[in-house]
């Protein structure tokens, strides 16, 4: 009877392991998809190529600006990217650094909690939504609060 316990326990020890395992690799999966298509593509680098591998094509960036609401499309995002890329302002002068207090992953589905930061400076609090695909994670909602 010891013996069927303990290995039993034992089991569910290993797959709780493999279980834990798997969160971490996708969530190390999720944190570079924020990192290359976000953080560098748009934010620190202005890399438009990573910007359309990262984030998903219907994507679309929506907050409150002067009390009204709004909607950027991930095409319009791009065209300020080259815009602003044109006109010298990659790389910044400060680079922008995320922190990440909260990754909720269910399934192919993914919740991100980011503090964008330049410095010590909280600049915005971002909610991504990211759902996994053939190919991989992609971006494909964000909702954002300006903190300054």
């Amino acid at each position: 009877m010891i013996k069927k316990t303990c290995v039993l326990i034992l089991g569910f020890f290993f797959i709780y392991c493999l279980m834990a395992a798997d969160e971490t690799t996708e969530k190390a999966s999720v944190i570079k998809v924020i990192e290359d298509a976000y953080l560098k593509g748009i934010c620190n680098v202005g890399d438009p190529e990573a910007v359309k591998k990262g984030f998903h094509e219907d994507f679309s960036l929506k907050g409150i600006n002067n009390g009204k609401f709004s909607v950027l499309p991930i095409t319009r995002w791009i065209e300020i990217i080259n815009k602003r890329k044109a006109e010298g302002e990659y790389p910044p002068k400060e680079k922008i650094r995320f922190e990440y207090p909260l990754i909720d992953i269910a399934g192919n589905a993914a919740m991100v909690k980011i503090k964008y930061m330049r410095g010590n400076e909280h600049i915005y609090t971002d909610y991504l939504l990211l759902l996994k695909f053939s190919e991989g994670w992609r971006i494909t909602d964000k909702i954002y609060f300006r903190h300054l």
